[in-house]
């Protein structure tokens, strides 16, 4: 009998399979703060293909509370299945002259995420993270308006890797770092010695994005060290603005732009 599924595990019927096929789609909110790193420690985290960005030290620490499905939407049922927490880095970068956005750090909450992530060339990574959440009435939901205060907080392998705190002050046009494709490298190691690894330049089949209900404000930032992860290297030089908004995005699959160098 064949075994089927889009990913480990396979099983007769492939109902066990971790990561379902594309398309995907997802809705969120996010948090993002815009700021100037270390030159120099941004350009060391482009790989071969990819040049400095227009402004060369510009990045972004990104929080995002997701819900995601495929096109018959049974995940948002079980929603252990669909929801899911995330925090990223973003560089601006440039891919033959294009504007293009390089993630060198990613952590979310779920197995799912992380796995579908590996395959579409995210660096994720399992992490504990917090992000404040807002609701239509009472004390405890901030509202979205001038005033109103979101944190994000990161910790992974026991040790907290970043904390972010907006507070809002006015409506806004979107951060042009979202804006930008995402380039990948989809790296797998070679199990047979005598076969090569997997190693590809590749930007993500996004579309449909959408983004709504942006206000800006002033941010605060703090990335903290780590013996095992490297996050303090990209620490904010300057703030820029901090944001949040809601966004939406369907993913089908991707385009190889390098691969084995070439």
């Amino acid at each position: 009998m064949k075994l089927s599924g889009y990913t480990l595990p396979l099983s007769p019927s492939g109902r066990s399979s971790l990561v379902p096929p594309p398309p995907w789609h997802f809705s969120g909110d996010v948090l993002l703060v815009e700021y100037r790193a270390d030159r120099n420690a941004v350009k060391a985290f482009l790989p071969t293909g990819l040049e400095e960005g227009e402004i060369p030290d510009l990045a972004a620490a990104i929080f995002g509370d997701w819900q995601s499905c495929t096109d018959a939407g049974i995940e948002l049922l079980d929603p252990v299945r669909s929801q899911y927490r995330e925090f990223y880095i973003a560089l601006s970068a440039r891919w033959q002259g294009k504007s293009v956005v390089r993630c060198p750090f990613c952590w979310v909450d779920r197995d799912f995420s992380l796995v579908r992530g590996l395959i579409q060339g995210y660096p994720k990574k399992m992490g504990s993270i917090g992000i404040t959440r807002t609701f239509d009435s009472g004390r405890a939901s901030p509202g979205v308006g001038p005033g109103s205060c979101f944190s994000g907080t990161l910790a992974a392998t026991d040790r907290r890797l970043a904390e972010v705190r907006v507070t809002l002050t006015e409506k806004a046009e979107p951060p042009p770092i979202m804006l930008a494709p995402l380039v990948h490298s989809r790296c797998f190691p070679a199990w047979d010695p005598n076969r090569l690894p997997v190693d590809e330049l590749v930007t993500g089949g996004s579309t449909d994005q959408r983004i709504g209900n942006v206000w800006s404000g002033a941010a605060e930032v703090e990335f903290f060290d780590s013996p095992h992860d490297e996050l303090s290297l990209l620490r904010p030089v300057e703030i820029i603005r901090g944001y949040r908004f809601s966004f939406s995005e369907t993913i089908t699959g991707g385009q190889i732009l390098l691969a084995n160098g070439r």
